[in-house]
């Protein structure tokens, strides 16, 4: 007994040092700007902006590809940042910024056909087959790549409903 725990913990520990190694000699290099790119992009690899995900919107933007307006869920914030960190020149008359909105499914139309489920990038929606679904306000970022795929349009994309911990003070108006 003692003789199989002493070789696999040999065998473990020496594992671990050609795996440590091989990790420092075969990383591989990525590009800092991007990195920065990617971490202004909201994340959620809803794939509205043509590129497979905030990743490949962040190398795009990089190499000069896309425009900063690329992505439709960041709005005009994360416009203005990108176009701040990469140095060009913005036009936001094209950028549509309602305010941040939330995925809602209809219950009496849902028929538990899981399309949706199937179809979130964040998780946001629950539920099974032949079940009513729910969708999870603190994942869904309002992509609404789940109402294109809902067969009984029971998914409906609506601003975020004002509450206590959603509110904010709105600015006064101007004199």
């Amino acid at each position: 007994m003692i003789a199989a725990s002493l070789s696999l913990t040999i065998l473990g520990a020496a594992l671990g040092l050609v795996l440590g190694i091989a990790g420092r000699f075969l990383a591989v290099e990525a590009n800092a700007r991007v990195a920065e790119l990617e971490s202004l992009l909201p994340g959620t690899n809803c794939g509205q902006c043509g590129f497979p995900g905030c990743s490949g919107a962040a190398a795009a933007l990089a190499e000069g590809h896309a425009a900063p307006t690329c992505c439709p869920p960041g709005g005009r914030a994360v416009a203005r940042a990108l176009a701040e960190k990469l140095g060009v020149s913005l036009d936001l008359s094209g950028v549509d910024d309602e305010g941040p909105k939330l995925a809602v499914v209809a219950e009496d139309l849902c028929i538990g056909c899981c399309r949706c489920v199937k179809s979130c990038p964040t998780d946001a929606i629950l539920g099974a087959p032949k079940q009513i679904h729910n969708v999870l306000r603190e994942a869904c970022t309002g992509c609404a790549a789940c109402v294109e795929q809902c067969l009984t349009e029971a998914i409906l994309i609506q601003p975020v409903p004002v509450s206590l911990p959603h509110w904010v003070m709105p600015r006064p108006a101007a004199a």
